[in-house]
């Protein structure tokens, strides 16, 4: 079953899924991964579409509790949220370069789909 989809495809639309949350800042971002879950057959892409919209909304969860928290700790509890939610989104991407016919799982991250 894996090898009906062609593999260049499947890095593409992984990478755009995942890559979309480097513009977490513009509410719209979400709209990519889900229109790849919905448009797309490739069950990985699925998975990797499916695991990116959990990301999102992990991130932006996170980002509401510590930016109050950042008041306090002078920014560095957003500062390390930030660096740790771009740096699992690189390593994310990576995962898909690397391993393009396995579905990527962020470690945790509430999964609500």
């Amino acid at each position: 079953m894996q090898g009906l989809y062609d593999t260049d495809k499947r890095k593409l639309l992984s990478i755009l899924a995942h890559g979309s949350i480097f513009f977490s800042g513009l509410l719209v971002s979400v709209i990519v991964p889900a229109a790849i879950l919905f448009a797309v057959e490739d069950p990985v892409v699925k998975q990797n579409a499916k695991e990116a919209l959990n990301f999102h909304f992990n991130v932006w969860l996170y980002g509401i509790l510590l930016i109050p928290l950042s008041f306090i700790t002078f920014g560095l509890a957003g500062g390390i949220w930030f660096l740790v939610h771009w740096g699992l989104t690189i390593w994310a991407i990576s995962q898909c370069l690397s391993n393009p016919n396995q579905g990527v799982h962020y470690p945790f991250i509430f999964r609500l789909l």
